[in-house]
């Protein structure tokens, strides 16, 4: 009740809250009201065509973990926009493709984090070709000398660790990377580990490393662990069965997924007509200055279970996920996908929809009586359906209605996320 009236009464909340308990701060600013962080601050040093799931999936799982995440960049400050790169494999190449991604708003000034090393507890490195170009700046290489004399907990993917190489840190340290780098990580007088598979990540002392960004789970496993955090899921991990389609949102499919593997969960991911090992065309939505969000193609997401079998099994999952995009759209036009919406809300099981996928609930008739949110442009939809729309005022708010989550766009997954694991009984400490 507090959460949703800071926002729409916050007088009556800040005097409620007061006589609550006397050691309320009336006078505290919003974001010290509404912090969730752990006290541990990570670090995570961007610059322009930084991979575009390896900085936006590790920033915003991090910060559904409760972490206080500071992206920085030299020569930018506070609001300026670090453009991204889509890396993934297209047939008849060699190597990866490289598409635009999303454009990624840094939150933090680069000269005053400096000034204030001392007080992260960790350090992140993306990859893409970021790193490239950040492994000539000083500065730069100052603060990862900082983290590693210090004994801090380093993380590093992709093409990250060519900063650390340059630094002259990788001497003895084993490291893996994106197999293309293996010469440099070892002409830096690194111990190359081959990833394999692609998804592992391996920890040498205070530091480890993955090697392309299906490793972010087993990344995040690591890197939470140098921080001292532990995550334990109260009935053990639950089974949460994603509904996926062609153009789904990009961050909207591959966030969540990755996050609440790396929190323990198994989450299969289906589409109609489509079986296991194929894959889902993904759409990358973003706000570029004209009156509605552009599209650009994403990353191509690799199903990971089969359709049908899932509608013959829909007893044995626990929980359910529905990204948005441009896919909720059609998937919504399918009986099958409707009568297993129906079954979770029917067995009050854990539902969390973002963004456009609130049109497949709207469709399915479960959002009668029900308060939800979702793309503001969605709202009449969810209306008709009989829900009480809430205004995700600001954008990144979600809503937790008894078994039903839902948030508004993909910038709302830190607390889409959060909310969602704690329906599954997710504790992180």
């Amino acid at each position: 009740i507090f959460d949703f009236c800071f926002y729409f009464r916050p007088n009556f909340a800040l005097s409620f809250a007061s006589k609550l308990s006397p050691k309320f701060d009336v006078n505290a600013s919003k974001e010290e009201i509404m912090d969730t962080s752990s006290g541990k601050k990570v670090m995570i040093i961007v610059g322009d065509f930084v991979e575009d799931y390896e900085i936006y999936c590790m920033f915003q799982i991090m910060c559904a973990y409760g972490y206080k995440v500071d992206a920085i960049c030299p020569d930018k400050k506070i609001g300026d926009i670090c453009r991204t790169a889509v890396h993934d494999f297209l047939p008849g190449f060699q190597t990866y493709c490289e598409l635009p991604g999303h454009n990624f708003s840094i939150n933090a000034d680069f000269e005053e984090s400096f000034k204030n090393i001392d007080s992260y507890d960790g350090l992140y490195i993306p990859g893409g070709r970021s790193p490239e170009y950040l492994s000539l700046n000083p500065k730069v290489k100052e603060i990862v000398a900082h983290f590693f004399k210090n004994s801090k907990p380093v993380s590093a993917i992709c093409h990250g660790p060519q900063i650390i190489g340059a630094c002259g840190l990788l001497k003895g340290i084993e490291t893996t990377a994106y197999p293309a780098i293996k010469a440099q990580c070892e002409l830096a007088g690194g111990k190359f580990v081959s990833a394999d598979p692609i998804t592992m990540s391996h920890t040498h002392n205070n530091y480890c490393s993955a090697a392309a960004w299906p490793g972010h789970p087993e990344l995040m496993k690591s890197f939470a662990k140098l921080l001292g955090t532990s995550v334990r899921n109260v009935g053990g991990g639950k089974k949460v069965l994603c509904l996926a389609g062609d153009f789904m949102e990009d961050l909207e499919i591959m966030v969540p997924f990755q996050g609440l593997v790396s929190m323990g969960h198994a989450v299969d991911v289906v589409c109609p007509e489509k079986t296991s090992g194929e894959v889902c065309a993904t759409a990358i939505h973003d706000f570029e200055g004209d009156q509605t969000y552009t599209e650009k193609r994403g990353h191509n997401f690799k199903l990971n279970a089969d359709f049908e079998e899932a509608c013959q099994n829909i007893s044995l999952y626990d929980a359910l996920l529905i990204p948005g995009g441009r896919a909720p759209e059609y998937l919504c036009t399918y009986p099958k996908v409707l009568e297993i919406v129906r079954h979770f809300f029917e067995k009050n099981k854990p539902v969390a929809s973002i963004c456009h996928g609130q049109i497949i609930l709207a469709a399915a008739g479960v959002l009668n009586g029900r308060k939800c949110t979702c793309y503001p442009a969605v709202q009449p939809c969810v209306e008709s359906a009989g829900a009480e729309y809430i205004v995700p005022e600001p954008i990144n708010k979600c809503f937790t209605d008894g078994n039903l989550v839902t948030g508004a766009a993909w910038p709302a997954h830190p607390e889409f996320i959060r909310q969602f694991s704690e329906l599954l009984g997710t504790e992180i400490n």
